[in-house]
């Protein structure tokens, strides 16, 4: 298990984030069109998992548009977005922001929390997951992974692109 804060105060996570080398845990996400992606669908891509608890809160929201304006430069990448919000919510959001460069992965069909070790087990956001980020290569290795310490605080967005 890992422990961050929300504003100062410990939340533990089920596990750790996958080790940096190793394959990515395979995954199944529902899209805001209730189809799935799936860590097979996008085999041969580089991908970004920009992983948060909800779209509706700030950081998080901005953590989406982030990582939408870097997308659009990046070759053989996609950047899926995680979190518990049902998919309706991700396309609201995505709808009323103009976001285009980003998909977005529900896990309310899904063991993924517990897969990459980023659900909540405690606390007020227990079930929801930490603000992480993992990147894997073409090869479905980890590349780079962090899990941000503070869930208030934005991820290291040119580390992760960097990680590419």
């Amino acid at each position: 298990m890992a422990t961050v804060t929300l504003q100062g105060n410990p939340l533990e996570t089920i596990g750790e984030l996958p080790a940096v080398g190793s394959a990515a845990p395979a995954f199944e996400l529902v899209k805001t069109d209730l189809s799935t992606v799936t860590l097979a669908d996008l085999a041969g891509k580089k991908i970004v998992l920009n992983i948060f608890p909800s779209v509706d809160t700030g950081t998080c929201a901005m953590s989406v548009r982030t990582f939408n304006e870097k997308a659009a430069s990046l070759d053989n990448t996609v950047v899926v977005c995680v979190s518990a919000d049902l998919p309706f919510a991700a396309a609201r959001f995505c709808g009323a922001e103009g976001v285009e460069n980003v998909e977005t992965g529900s896990t309310f069909r899904s063991d993924f929390g517990k897969a990459y070790g980023v659900e909540f087990t405690t606390g007020p956001l227990t079930g929801l997951l930490s603000r992480s980020v993992v990147v894997i290569d073409e090869e479905g290795k980890v590349a780079y992974t962090q899990q941000v310490a503070e869930t208030a605080d934005e991820p290291d967005y040119e580390a992760a692109i960097a990680a590419l």
